[in-house]
């Protein structure tokens, strides 16, 4: 029976993997993972950028309730209101030895030390490129097999984050490091939502060979793991934190910004073995599914729900997969819900229309929408038919035929909102486009949601700088 817990996470992928139809990627090793495990197809993070998608992965909460509603290290520096919600915490106070190699971006920038002691760690490695990584985790996967306790090991790759290089063209950052090639030897997929030219086909090429690298580095921890004979007492998930690190994925609330991988094997349950599953899935849900597979003792408090009925069952987890994004290099504050068949984003300010992590350097790629146009700013509500227009390009938030889909969506993203604490229910009077958007969504809901007053709000920090 599996008592171990490895979870194994990555930088910007998406689910730009060959186990999700992506042909000119190569990823043998998680392609082959996949075959055994269970296949989660419409899994989604909380946020679309880093920190928060990963503090609502670890803790099993949203970011308005855990605190992370931004970036955690320097300037930033948001931070979990409760470290001791980490998974970590819970496992170790459970009997679990616990370590994190790599990647830890999900409660603020400290010394691993500090991590450490805050999140319920025994032993913090941070940093490091793939070798680096595979090294540390490979010692800590042989010291995990002579103890008699069993563990809890984190590990975080920073591919396919981008990454400068001596090799990229003045102004541009891409993906290649110091470390990676490009990788054409399958062609080049060019997510239908960007302009697929030269330049972005150049991109696409530093993204594979990324990938393939950190694929590689997977496969080096996985064969370690059954060479030590923990592979049938180790429950293994493999994700990501949100999209790709291209326009209008990463930092927006498209599907392309918040849809990850989600692998999950777990030894002893056959239903999981060779298994995809369609319904809709969150990050929120992997905490409470740990610890339902495992039957660990105690009640957690967390917004997720466990996917053991979804697996075993097919009894769907949710109806809906909820986003945010509040602050990442500024404030620009939207929700999201998604439904199976129809998304819903409320934008509360006047941002930029394509907010993404390449609005820092030179563009090489180009959303479809965007070429040849104006930016502008997003529509206050925006509505899309996923069944009809998957890359969510036609906002039909004004057409009558879509108010049942507008009604219901608002309502529940609202519900949602009030359930969260959401801060920005109580953004002060004078912040007229959030006012402007949550009477908007009220008004789609048909007054279902409860109705919060604007005239006597307490005041929030967050369109201020974050401490």
């Amino acid at each position: 029976m599996a008592q171990n817990i490895l979870i194994i996470h990555c930088h910007d992928l998406g689910r730009f993997l060959g186990t999700y139809g992506v042909e000119t990627v190569s990823t043998p090793y998680l392609d082959a993972f996949a075959s055994e495990s269970t296949v989660f197809e419409a899994a989604f993070a909380t946020s679309p950028h880093c920190s928060p998608a990963r503090a609502s992965l670890f803790t099993g909460t949203y970011p308005q309730t855990n605190g992370v509603l931004g970036l955690t290290h320097e300037p930033f520096g948001w931070d979990l209101n409760d470290p001791s919600s980490h998974l970590a915490h819970r496992l170790r106070s459970v009997g679990y030895r616990t370590e994190l190699v790599g990647v830890h971006h999900e409660s603020r920038v400290l010394p691993d030390d500090q991590v450490a002691i805050r999140l319920g760690f025994d032993r913090v490695r941070t940093g490091g490129d793939r070798d680096v990584v595979v090294e540390r985790t490979l010692e800590a996967l042989d010291d995990a097999s002579a103890a008699s306790s069993p563990f809890y090991l984190q590990v975080g790759f920073h591919e396919p984050h981008r990454s400068p290089s001596d090799r990229d063209r003045t102004g541009v950052m891409g993906f290649l490091g110091a470390a990676i090639e490009p990788d054409t030897s399958r062609g080049h997929t060019v997510p239908p939502y960007l302009h697929d030219d030269d330049d972005a086909r150049e991109e696409i090429a530093e993204l594979q060979g990324a990938v393939r690298h950190m694929d590689s580095g997977v496969g080096e921890i996985l064969a370690r793991l059954e060479q030590l004979g923990l592979d049938e007492e180790t429950v293994v998930v493999f994700t990501t934190d949100h999209g790709l690190a291209l326009p209008r994925a990463k930092c927006t609330l498209y599907d392309a910004g918040v849809e990850v991988a989600l692998i999950m094997r777990v030894p002893g349950r056959a239903s999981w073995s060779g298994r995809r599953v369609s319904d809709i899935v969150s990050h929120v849900d992997v905490v409470p599914t740990l610890f339902d597979v495992l039957g660990l003792s105690g009640t957690i408090d967390v917004a997720g729900e466990s996917l053991v009925e979804l697996v075993e069952d097919d009894q769907p987890a949710r109806t809906y997969a909820y986003g945010q994004l509040t602050y990442h290099t500024y404030f620009d504050p939207k929700r999201s819900v998604r439904s199976k068949t129809h998304k819903l984003i409320a934008n509360f300010s006047n941002a930029p229309r394509a907010m993404d992590s390449t609005q820092s350097w030179i563009h090489r790629s180009i959303p479809v929408d965007l070429f040849g146009a104006t930016i502008g700013t997003s529509a206050a509500i925006e509505l899309y038919d996923l069944a009809e227009d998957p890359n969510e390009t036609v906002n039909l938030a004004d057409d009558p035929a879509a108010q049942p889909a507008l009604s219901d969506l608002s309502a529940a993203l609202l519900a949602w909102m009030h359930s969260t604490n959401d801060p920005l229910l109580t953004l002060r009077q004078e912040h007229r486009r959030q006012r402007i958007t949550l009477d908007l969504l009220r008004h789609a809901a048909d007054s279902s949601a409860p109705e919060v007053p604007f005239g006597n709000l307490k005041q929030t920090t967050l369109a201020q700088e974050p401490v």
